[in-house]
């Protein structure tokens, strides 16, 4: 955080923890000296907030680390986002989903980061979804005129914002699994959790299967490192099993919030998140 306010990333996607980010901060005791590590990077809006020294930022989501690999490297500039947005901006305008689709095509042939960033401020939702063959496939959000000026230079103002943050940092982003991350984490070292939801949408990349949550819980225990575990405990309708299976045994500290994932707000519903730490 920034003079009180979160900083906010360019990535977008379901079940990102910006309104949390004051929360877990508040629970966070860490050993400055030690290594920061995050096995589900994601946007990565909690490292950008909390700012370490030293951190490796893994994810199984390689567009998103090589996004922000091109920030830290500076290939890829609020300048360079800015030029990219206004021209297929322009053009998405006026051809509308017929371009969408164009680009979500010619994304899933090139793999490069600046279409898939112009496809998650674009599709429906800021969702991030592949099918079972790898392939981006989120609908776009309807809206021809998406990239507004206005909307153009508040994306490039987060880049610039993340970019400032990481080329100051020892940090380090790698495409692999979770497992990658936990390899040589010491009892200096702090890891953050933040896996998919058990039972929600799981087509960020790949499927998270209860075995692969269990296989995750066993991680956290056996590591020396410290742990902190984002995670829902409970909605109007069930609780997280899981939570209270595997994770009983760290310390729980509660929050209610919303996940703005519904496209009707009618299915919008609170949500308890828990954030279990084990030291």
């Amino acid at each position: 955080m920034i003079d009180g306010k979160v900083v906010v990333p360019p990535i977008k996607c379901q079940g990102i923890k910006t309104k949390l980010v004051p929360f877990i901060m508040q629970h966070i005791d860490r050993n400055e000296e030690g290594l920061w590590i995050e096995p589900f990077v994601g946007t990565g809006v909690v490292a950008f907030n909390v700012k370490p020294e030293r951190a490796l930022l893994v994810d199984k989501n390689q567009y998103i680390i090589k996004l922000y690999q091109g920030i830290q490297n500076g290939t890829i500039t609020s300048k360079v986002v800015r030029e990219f947005l206004e021209y297929h901006g322009a053009l998405l305008e006026k051809r509308g989903a017929e371009y969408y689709i164009e680009m979500r095509n010619a994304f899933n042939d090139n793999g490069l980061p600046l279409y898939f960033l112009f496809l998650n401020r674009s599709d429906f939702n800021g969702m991030i979804r592949f099918n079972r063959s790898g392939k981006f496939n989120v609908p776009f959000c309807q809206k021809p005129n998406r990239f507004q000026k206005a909307y153009v230079t508040k994306i490039c103002n987060q880049v610039e914002k993340v970019g400032e943050i990481i080329r100051g940092r020892d940090w380090t982003f790698k495409h692999g699994t979770w497992q990658d991350a936990f390899n040589d984490a010491t009892e200096d070292d702090y890891i953050y959790l933040d896996p998919p939801y058990i039972g929600r949408d799981t087509s960020y990349v790949g499927e998270w299967s209860e075995d692969d949550a269990v296989s995750l819980a066993n991680y956290a225990h056996k590591t020396t490192a410290n742990v902190c575990l984002s995670m829902w405990r409970e909605n109007e309708f069930r609780k997280n099993e899981h939570l209270y299976n595997f994770w009983s045994d760290f310390s729980w500290y509660d929050c209610e919030h919303f996940y703005h994932i519904g496209a009707k707000e009618s299915n919008r519903h609170p949500m308890i998140e828990v954030l279990a730490i084990k030291k």
